[in-house]
């Protein structure tokens, strides 16, 4: 913008000459001098305009993401992934963390939307009132990605492991290590629905054996959060119901088998647990032996992935062009969305030199107090 700018015609400059005895001629090149320098400055002013949008496209994307909780040691490894992504393609990453709180979650979408979100992705706090935040960021024309954790609505794109395959793997490594006996099950937060998901794909493998009577499920219970305290009160309870005859664990996921375990050391117990997310302090008790397995879910893989996509449906690229989705339409409401599900790895005494070898965990750290025998330690 010119400031200070002054309006003079030329007939103005022809009065001036009666009163100072000019000529016609010079008053022309006098005009001529002001109007070129006049134009001289509104093309700089325009250049300079132009240099400016130029500089604020060139600055990117800006991804917004908000997370449930960062208590659990998976999320800050998903976090540093997805923001190394997002910056390595030039966009801004920004985010809220709404600590278990769904009412939170919703103020952190509306934070984000109002620092200049142009995706948004939400690792959902409860499925159940997810929704008003996506309406929210419906209502402002900015796309969703459901990450990890399903936001059962056409208008996010859903981002996760497979979690049924998850939980058959948890479940035929207890199968295969106790094929008779007591089973506990330490499922996850029932608001979330991969707590469901886990479920059905443990009862896919061991359905069989609960209907001829070779597993009985002695106790199952859902935890508030997923939090290992409230896994470790839900074990507890299990043992002193049953007099601790418990064979095997089934856990949801890493956090709370070792609060199982916990409540198994403290009853003089070691019996198979599983877990999944490959946190460090689960992998070392594979090492040690108190953990049977914990299903590695690659949090790199998957918030990488997520800082694409999010940049991708930003740029207006529609949900189901997104490279590797599929429809998917197995959530409780059967609603089709598109989805990408990434595959998990198992890991057990026997390869745990992968996670070392990727660079997920040092040696040791995991390989502290090993047992004998431990790939890689």
């Amino acid at each position: 913008m010119i400031s200070g700018v002054f309006f003079l015609q030329e007939s103005d400059l022809f009065d001036l000459c009666a009163l100072v005895g000019e000529g016609n001629v010079t008053l022309h090149r006098v005009w001529e001098d002001i109007m070129n320098s006049f134009i001289k400055l509104a093309l700089a002013a325009t250049a300079a305009s132009t240099l400016v949008v130029s500089t604020a496209l060139a600055d990117g994307l800006t991804i917004g993401v908000s997370w449930s909780n960062f208590q659990e040691e998976r999320w800050k490894t998903d976090e540093a992934a997805m923001k190394a992504a997002i910056e390595a393609n030039g966009d801004r990453y920004i985010s809220a963390d709404a600590q278990l709180s769904a009412s939170k979650q919703l103020s952190d979408v509306e934070s984000l939307i109002a620092q200049g979100a142009d995706a948004l992705v939400i690792l959902s706090v409860d499925s159940g009132s997810v929704g008003a935040a996506v309406d929210k960021a419906a209502a402002e024309g900015i796309p969703v990605l459901g990450y990890d954790r399903l936001i059962e609505d056409d208008r996010a794109f859903y981002l996760t492991f497979d979690n049924k395959e998850v939980g058959r793997v948890i479940a035929r490594s207890i199968l295969a290590e106790v094929p008779n006996g007591n089973y506990a099950i330490i499922k996850g937060d029932k608001g979330d629905p991969n707590a469901l998901f886990l479920l059905e794909g443990m009862m896919d493998v061991i359905g069989d054996a609960v209907a001829a009577g070779d597993v009985t499920i002695v106790g199952e219970a859902f935890t508030d959060g997923w939090k290992p305290d409230n896994a470790q009160k839900n074990m507890e309870q299990i043992l002193t119901a049953n007099n601790n005859n418990v064979d095997a664990v089934l856990s949801e996921n890493d956090g709370m088998a070792g609060g199982a375990i916990a409540a198994l050391e403290a009853q003089g117990l070691a019996i198979p647990v599983s877990g999944q997310d490959g946190d460090h302090a689960a992998l070392n008790r594979v090492a040690r032996g108190t953990q049977l397995v914990s299903v590695w879910k690659d949090a790199r893989q998957l918030g990488a992935a997520a800082g694409n996509i999010a940049a991708a449906l930003a740029s207006g690229v529609s949900m189901s062009d997104i490279d590797g989705s599929v429809k998917w339409s197995g959530g409780a409401k059967g609603v089709e969305m598109d989805a990408i599900f990434l595959a998990p790895t198992p890991i057990s005494a026997s390869n745990i030199d992968v996670v070392i070898d990727a660079g997920h965990i040092a040696k040791d750290k995991v390989c502290a107090g090993s047992m004998a025998g431990v790939s890689g330690c």
